[in-house]
């Protein structure tokens, strides 16, 4: 079977419209002041500050409050995934491809998002940065995802939201790639995307008729 590697945050599901869901209810759990969410979605940079991070600046603006219970509970409960994206996978799946999610992350976090959004069950596996030892674009990442699908690295694609972790990642295994833009312009001048999609249900379906 062909493999398709997929990011999970902000490709497979909008971790960013969770997290702002996440943060919202923290705020006015701890009667903090709804202006600062900005700063919170700015911190957290769509996953990509470190959580020590977050945590310590978290309780440097909050002092008591419990930072590491709103970072442990985050946004992982909170997402959903899209019918169109749902469908695109399945149609993917029922036409041969192996699709594996490669995700940076923590486990628990990433597993749970997997299984609450059904994704298990719609994905041949995945492969999570913690449990790995290795984080995108390092290319120890994609061919463990090649290991579980049980697929050569050798024509396979990567879709991904990130022009570092993603779409360099794949080119220094020789695969192909979609950059899921979201409408943001590509600014990486010494790489890039194999294809361009505004969404993820649009790069699947790009990819299964490439």
């Amino acid at each position: 079977m062909p493999l398709m590697m997929i990011d999970l945050d902000n490709t497979l599901v909008d971790r960013d419209a969770a997290f702002r869901a996440a943060a919202t209810a923290f705020l006015a759990e701890h009667g903090l002041p709804e202006a600062d969410l900005d700063w919170l979605m700015t911190l957290d940079a769509s996953g990509l500050t470190p959580r020590r991070q977050v945590a310590a600046a978290l309780s440097e603006r909050y002092g008591g409050i419990d930072a590491e219970d709103f970072l442990d509970r985050g946004a992982a409960g909170l997402i959903t995934l899209s019918d169109p994206v749902r469908e695109a996978l399945v149609e993917a799946r029922s036409e041969g491809w192996s699709c594996v999610i490669v995700t940076n992350g923590r486990t628990v976090q990433q597993e749970t998002k997997i299984r609450n959004t059904g994704l298990d069950r719609l994905v041949t596996g995945w492969v999570i940065s913690e449990a790995l030892g290795h984080w995108k674009p390092e290319p120890e990442i994609f061919h463990a995802a090649a290991a579980v699908a049980d697929a050569p690295l050798d024509g396979s694609w990567m879709i991904g939201d990130s022009a570092p972790a993603d779409i360099r990642g794949a080119q220094g295994v020789g695969a192909r790639s979609v950059w899921v833009s979201g409408g943001r312009p590509w600014t990486e001048p010494d790489y890039r995307p194999t294809l361009t999609t505004a969404d993820t249900a649009s790069a699947i379906r790009r990819v299964t008729s490439a």
